[in-house]
């Protein structure tokens, strides 16, 4: 018995026509009434008529199309404001959508309509915006449907899906709907352990292509509802729907391209499954439908691609898109067999293997749902799943409410997030870290420097006002105690301030903390970070800290292996005077240094725009600027260039200044064999208001994470705390950018741990003999975890995951006789210690180790 069909109302005040409602009209789920404040609305005054061919409904379309078409027209006819349609028109297309004739034809019969009828029934689009409307139903419940299907087969396919952790890096540049994607499948897959190790191209793209089908999924819903709400504007013309079917047609193509790929990562996503089948029958029959249907894709898109009528283009997506739902219904079959143990020719041991199997907590009930509804004498359980994953089917609307509710409401289940700009690090990465880490505390220490930790907050007084335009990217915090505090901003600061407040006169440091930047995130910058700051404050030898500080910098570089760099060398004071020559107020040099600083990153014609319009240069000024900064080289060799004789930077007192000291500084570098790291640049400004002197920046050559570590003189700064001046120089390295060089450099082949024996207790509640062994090890500080299980594959599995180079075996013969194995578990060794007394394994151990 059919069910009852539902009753949609049609002109109502206020009331909006959505993708949803064309479709169940459409498919004949639902009936269509007129609001009768629209019946009220119609003209009954008699008016000239003219007659025409039907309602302009085109040829070949669907008997879903066809309906779907004629409810927009209905709809358009409702909205117009013309006052010049009748109530006749209405109530005949009424009559025939409520008709219960599934198969109608339109014909060709001749209406008279009005002229404002007539220009509805010529300018509304009504069928082009009727199938789009179908389409964007579908492709709707599609992107809500895919998700679930191409989990099953990641867990079919026992695919690697750790990718999916990766795509969102917390640089805010991530893809977002591919990020969207791969949060719903980690809920659908959480807790599986039927997930594998094996690399699947079909899987790792299952992210990005379903995040582009959901974004032009949106966009089609978009411009659908736009359409079906607007009414066809007066006049001969109809000049207010112009470009509709243009703007329509466009947006499907790029559906139709969508779809394609969508239809065809789930097809080689279901064949690979399918292949796994063990009913020879059940996989030939899947793998069959499946190829007849891929080919039906390629074809029929092939054929939209060359329609140049929008509403035959928009036919030929629906059939591409109806082709598509059967593949995934068929990606979801062959899963199925796959992970259910559904085909016929099991073994009991395989049976009992696929139980042992866990599925995810989505993936569980998405398989028991089909489970419910196959029946055994249906005939083929192929089909059976595919009308459950057909939309026009009685059991759909309740699959995709399991789903919806699998990954909406099961908040427990979605993994959080981390903020923007924010990172983990774990395990190898850890070890990466720890290893820069060491290599950087030992140059600072070589160097003579003593560690310094400071509060990761200080009063925002103590911070304002000595960053310029940064500023503003400071983390103020609540205030709870009456005190205005920030977090750090860097660690120059807070070490200037410290020196003032202890009256220091000299001090050469070093720290390693986290500072916090409220700034954008990108590759390789973070809000959160740590600096590796190198700082010598106090009086001493001309130029002598910038040399050391410099060659430092270069040292820590080296020793990292980041690969080629160079670190650009400019001065404050030549800036100072490049400015006054060409003109540029003393009052707008630290802003224009500002705009300077950009160069990196944008072009000089950028840059010379902020410069005039935004900090009121004039642009003649602005080019004497470009013509400076254009100026870069070898140190010597530029700094040769501005001395020479006439040279306007030797007329400035400030430039002048700066170059006498480089001089110093270039000689000391060259002679230290490191200044073919240094590269002279003008164009070098660096942004933050309290330096004075030399300023630099170390950039790695071919990554494109920025900057990687900065510095320069800045003799004011600890003045601004306390009454005396103490001249100071410094550096800071941006270890996270320095870690992105060496992941880009695959240095990820290090152990997580540095455990160097495993004490593996081959008995169960046997937790005292593990305990003493290990206890002995410990106690030769020797590196060692144990393990107390019956199953031996969990033990060698530790050990190869962990990569820990020997294992001290205790069997049931180990402990019967007070002995212990000794075996080396490294690739390509066989070398085994049996019978080794216990008092003596450990001595043992040393002599290989």
């Amino acid at each position: 018995m059919a069910a009852e069909r539902t009753t949609i109302t049609l002109g109502g005040k206020g009331s909006s026509f959505s993708s949803s409602s064309v479709y169940k009209i459409a498919s004949g789920v639902a009936t269509v009434r007129i609001d009768s404040s629209a019946i009220e609305r119609f003209s009954t005054k008699p008016l000239p008529l003219i007659k025409r061919a039907s309602f302009g409904i085109p040829q070949g379309l669907t008997s879903e199309e066809t309906r779907a078409s004629l409810a927009v027209l209905l709809n358009k006819l409702l909205l117009s404001n013309s006052g010049s349609v009748r109530s006749v028109l209405p109530v005949k297309i009424l009559e025939i959508l409520n008709s219960k004739d599934e198969t109608f034809e339109l014909g060709e019969e001749v209406v008279e309509v009005t002229e404002g009828e007539n220009v509805v029934l010529e300018k509304s689009c009504a069928s082009l915006v009727g199938v789009c409307s179908v389409i964007d139903h579908k492709s709707t419940a599609l992107s809500q449907i895919v998700d679930s299907v191409a989990a099953l087969s990641c867990e079919a396919a026992k695919g690697d899906v750790s990718s999916f952790n990766s795509l969102d890096s917390g640089d805010g540049f991530g893809y977002k709907d591919a990020i969207s994607v791969a949060g719903d499948l980690k809920v659908l897959l959480n807790g599986s352990k039927a997930v594998g190790k094996v690399e699947v191209e079909e899987v790792s793209k299952i992210p990005r292509i379903h995040g582009k089908f959901r974004e032009v999924v949106r966009g089609v819903h978009s411009d659908a509802r736009v359409e079906l709400n607007s009414g066809v504007k007066g006049g001969k013309t109809g000049s207010g729907n112009s470009a509709v079917g243009e703007a329509l047609g466009t947006t499907l193509l790029g559906l139709s391209m969508s779809v394609k790929s969508l239809g065809e990562c789930s097809f080689l996503r279901g064949k690979l499954c399918a292949e796994s089948i063990g009913d020879e029958s059940v996989r030939k029959v899947v793998l069959e439908k499946s190829c007849v249907e891929y080919e039906k894709l390629k074809s029929c898109y092939k054929s939209a691609l060359v329609e140049e009528d929008q509403c035959r283009f928009a036919h030929k997506l629906n059939e591409c898109l109806g082709i598509v739902w059967r593949i995934v219904g068929l990606e979801a079959a062959a899963a199925f067999f796959v992970l259910s143990g559904g085909d016929k020719e099991e073994s009991k041991s395989d049976k009992k293997k696929k139980k042992n199997a866990v599925l995810g907590k989505g993936t569980s009930v998405v398989i028991q749902f089909i489970k419910e509804r196959l029946v055994s004498d249906g005939g083929d359980r192929v089909e059976q799943i595919l009308s459950l994953y057909n939309p026009e089917s009685d059991c759909f609307d309740t699959l995709l409410a399991k789903v919806k509710e699998i990954v909406e409401s099961n908040e427990n289940r979605r993994l959080p997030k981390l903020p923007k700009g924010t990172r983990d690090f774990a395990k190898e990465q850890m070890i990466v870290r720890e290893k820069a880490f060491s290599i950087i505390q030992n140059v600072f220490k070589k160097h003579g420097a003593t560690a310094l930790d400071t509060p990761v907050f200080e009063l925002r007084e103590t911070l304002m006002g000595k960053y310029g335009e940064d500023s503003k990217l400071i983390y103020d915090i609540a205030d709870q105690g009456g005190e205005l505090c920030s977090l750090r901003y860097d660690l120059t600061v807070p070490f200037a301030r410290y020196v003032a407040m202890n009256g220091i006169a000299s001090f050469k440091r070093y720290q390693i903390a986290k500072v916090y930047r409220r700034d954008n995130p990108s590759k390789g910058r973070y809000r959160e970070f740590y600096q590796c700051d190198f700082d010598i404050a106090g009086l001493s030898e001309p130029m002598g800290p910038d040399f050391e500080v410099v060659k430092i910098l270069t040292e820590l570089l080296d020793k990292l292996e980041i690969g080629d760099y160079v670190v650009k060398l400019n001065h404050r004071k030549l800036l100072d005077g490049m400015l006054e020559i060409c003109g540029v107020p003393a009052e707008k040099f630290r802003t224009i240094c500002s705009s300077i600083d950009k160069l990196d990153k944008q072009t000089f014609e950028q840059v010379k725009k902020e410069m005039v319009e935004e900090k009121g240069l004039s642009p003649e000024i602005a080019d004497r600027i470009g013509g400076f900064v254009k100026e870069k080289g070898a140190p010597m060799e530029l700094l040769t260039k501005l001395r020479q004789e006439g040279s306007e930077f030797l007329a400035n007192t400030s430039s002048k200044e700066a170059l006498d000291e480089l001089s110093i500084m270039f000689e000391a570098l060259e002679r230290s064999k490191c200044s073919h790291r240094i590269v002279f640049d003008l164009s070098l400004a660096r942004g933050l208001d309290y330096y004075t002197g030399v300023i630099f920046e170390a950039v790695c050559i071919g990554a494109e994470v920025g900057s990687i570590a900065a510095g320069g003189r800045y003799d004011n700064l600890i003045g601004m705390f306390g009454s005396k001046q103490v001249p100071a120089v410094g550096m800071s390295l941006g270890i996270e950018r320095v870690f992105n060089i060496m992941e880009e450099q695959q240095k990820q082949a290090v152990r997580a741990t540095e455990t160097q024996v495993l004490v593996s207790v081959m008995e169960d509640n046997k937790l005292g003999e593990a305990a003493e062994l290990a206890s002995m090890l410990w106690e030769a500080d020797i590196n060692a975890e144990y393990l107390v299980t019956k199953r031996q594959t969990k033990h060698f599995d530790r050990a190869k995951s962990s990569g820990i180079p020997w294992m001290v075996v205790v069997g049931k013969n180990e402990l019967s006789g007070g002995v212990v194995t000794l075996k080396k578990v490294v690739e390509g060794s066989k070398e085994e210690v049996k019978d080794v007394p216990r008092d003596s394994f450990v001595a043992e151990l040393l002599k290989r180790l």
